[in-house]
């Protein structure tokens, strides 16, 4: 072709030695053609997560449209190269020594919706930034996504974590999940019901041959708004309102965020750095004894929640601890924060601590919500 983008299978001597820049495709013709990409080398990963930790990538690709990722995942299986996917960045840890990969970046940020009568069907593309979509849906009236406003990351991490907060969880809103299976080189689509959700996991969690590239949302014209959580309650009392509106309500989930996590801009964190555990109502009994005031929330008959942040500081007593580079937010002690030239094995020694003592002194084994990301 004349542009330059797309060569004929003939051009095959012009290919560098090095792993390509190409990835092949077959046309409804049968005829394969050579597909050029932006694919950049050694690309410091660090700029690309919140906890701004993170080696290089050998490989780095920026996934705009489906097409690219296919074709991205077509490079990446013509030169034998593991593959990252890398959202917003803001649920893991990556390895000091980088990847010796392919990194795909996603921001696909297509946004579309279908009024169905009482709720609006929304689909969002995987990159599209998450607050930013749920502050749109807010100043459209559209209701189901007030209480997860400020959770940083993408749409696609939204359903990859189910991420939750003040009482709701993503899957009561999700109607579907759009992948690339990259085992059959297929887009699928996956119901509700088929992506498995519970506590800050998901069936994409387990199958990572599965890579979000859309996501679509049942948002509500009008609904009852969740204000009973404690901090959202005490927010409302304290201010004097009754019967808060869809936008007061993100405006005061904005405002306790912002109160007690660190700023993004100033200081690396990952949010919550581990699950709230969920035990058997006989264990938190028995651990009443020994820590009468510990909270709790009740799952079901057999099962309850504990706020991990309350152990971390008042068992452990490691709100606000500094080892190093790393440490637990002085406001907030379910989240680890670090420093300028911090490293992934600091951060991973600390939340060993942590786990260690939890254990130790409560006998609980707490699981991390951040992932690490080795280097292949």
């Amino acid at each position: 072709m004349a542009d330059g983008r797309t060569h004929i299978k003939t051009l095959l001597w012009s290919l560098p030695r090095r792993p390509s820049l190409v990835a092949s495709t077959t046309t409804p013709l049968g005829v394969v053609v050579f597909l050029y990409m932006n694919i950049q080398e050694n690309v410091s990963l660090a700029q690309y997560t919140t906890l701004k930790i993170g080696g290089m990538a050998r490989y780095f690709l920026v996934a705009r449209t489906t097409r690219e990722l296919i074709d991205g995942i077509a490079y990446a299986k013509q030169n034998d190269l593991p593959v990252f996917v890398l959202g917003g960045g803001s649920n893991i840890l990556l390895d000091d020594e980088g990847f010796e990969g392919l990194v795909v970046k996603i921001e696909i940020k297509s946004v579309e919706s279908i009024d169905r009568g009482d709720t609006v069907e929304v689909t969002a593309g995987a990159g599209l930034d998450w607050d930013t979509f749920v502050a749109d849906m807010v100043s459209d009236e559209l209701y189901g996504l007030e209480n997860l406003s400020l959770i940083p990351g993408t749409i696609g991490a939204s359903v990859v974590q189910n991420i939750g907060a003040y009482g709701v969880e993503i899957s009561s809103a999700v109607l579907w999940v759009e992948i690339l299976n990259t085992e059959t080189n297929n887009i699928e689509t996956l119901k509700n019901v088929q992506c498995e959700f519970n506590y800050r996991n998901s069936i994409f969690k387990s199958n990572k041959h599965y890579i979000v590239t859309r996501v679509a949302y049942e948002l509500k014209k009008k609904a009852n708004l969740q204000t009973d959580y404690k901090d959202v309650a005490e927010y409302f009392l304290s201010k004097g309102i009754e019967d808060p509106t869809l936008a007061q309500v993100r405006n005061a989930i904005v405002s306790i965020r912002t109160a007690k996590l660190p700023d993004l801009d100033t200081i690396g964190t990952a949010g919550s750095f581990f699950k709230n555990p969920v035990i058997s109502t006989e264990s938190y009994k028995a651990l009443l004894e020994q820590y009468p005031a510990m909270p709790s929330y009740s799952i079901d008959s057999d099962t309850v929640k504990v706020p991990l942040g309350w152990i971390i500081e008042h068992v452990c007593g490691m709100k606000g601890l500094t080892d190093g580079s790393v440490g637990t937010h002085d406001k907030q002690s379910l989240v680890i924060v670090s420093k300028k030239n911090a490293t992934a094995e600091e951060v991973k020694s600390f939340a060993k601590k942590i786990i260690n003592c939890v254990k130790e002194k409560t006998g609980i084994e707490i699981e991390r919500e951040v992932e690490y990301i080795n280097k292949k």
